[in-house]
Formats: structure tokens, C-alpha cells, sequence
């Protein structure tokens, strides 16, 4: 892998992650998100901190890029949905339940739920990033 293909996946991760991501927790399940909080309350930022997702997204999307790029030979987009909903649910797993433990910002029915839906949204950018880099020819 080059420098600039991390680079342009990352920025397709950050692009297509911020759009998934908008999709699934604030239009799609927000309503069920709202119904499965935890006890702690006044925790989210209105007005939001956009930099800092976006920032979170970046590195998200280069994550997915590293793990990508790093399976030997060419990756065909039905195996970079299942690389990246794999990283998805594993990172994704990690922090909802040391959050889950730690924390009383949501309940365990949507630690479970964001983890399932991480992995979803993982495959899905994967696999855009993937597309993207097949593009590119380098």
C-alpha cells in the first residue's frame, strides 16, 4: 500500500462513514437509540462538535482502508463488505461494552443493536472504499 491510497480511502471512509452513520443513528434508529439510553442524562452535544466526528471518521475510514489494503492480493468488494463488517463489529463491539460497563450512557439492548449496526455500517464503507481504490489503479 502507498501513502496516497491511504489517503484517498480515508477520505472515502470519512465521507461515506459520516453519510452512514447520519443515516442509521439520527434518521433511521434514533427513535430506538432515544428509547434505549441509559439512566445518565444531559450527555449529548447540541450543538454537535462536526470537526471531532468528522475527525473520528477519518480515522475510522483509515482503519478500514488498513485493513483493506493489507489482505494479499486484490480485494473484491464482497470481500471488503465482510472485512470492513468485521472491523466494524469488533471495534465497535470493543467500545460499546467497555462503555456498557463503565458507563450508564445507553443499555445493554443498544450496546448489542450499535455493535450489530457497526458492522453493518463497516461492510457497507468497506466496500465503497474498496470500490473507489479499484479506481484508482496504484
Amino acid at each position: 500500500m502507498n501513502t496516497k491510497r491511504l489517503i484517498i480511502g480515508s477520505l472515502v471512509g470519512l465521507v461515506s462513514l459520516y453519510i452512514t452513520g447520519y443515516l442509521i443513528w439520527e434518521v433511521i434508529f434514533a427513535e430506538f437509540f432515544a428509547a434505549n439510553s441509559g439512566s445518565a442524562t444531559g450527555v449529548d452535544r447540541d450543538p454537535q462538535v462536526i470537526w471531532a466526528i468528522a475527525l473520528g471518521s477519518l480515522f475510522y475510514g483509515a482503519l478500514l482502508t488498513l485493513a483493506l489494503e493489507s489482505r494479499s492480493g486484490s480485494t473484491s468488494t464482497v470481500d471488503a463488505l465482510k472485512v470492513g463488517a468485521v472491523v466494524g463489529f469488533l471495534l465497535w463491539g470493543t467500545a460499546d461494552f467497555i462503555l456498557y460497563g463503565y458507563t450508564n450512557l445507553n443499555n445493554l439492548t443498544a450496546a448489542i443493536a450499535d455493535t450489530v449496526l457497526e458492522g453493518v455500517r463497516g461492510g457497507i464503507c468497506g466496500a465503497i472504499i474498496a470500490i473507489v481504490l479499484s479506481k484508482t489503479g496504484d
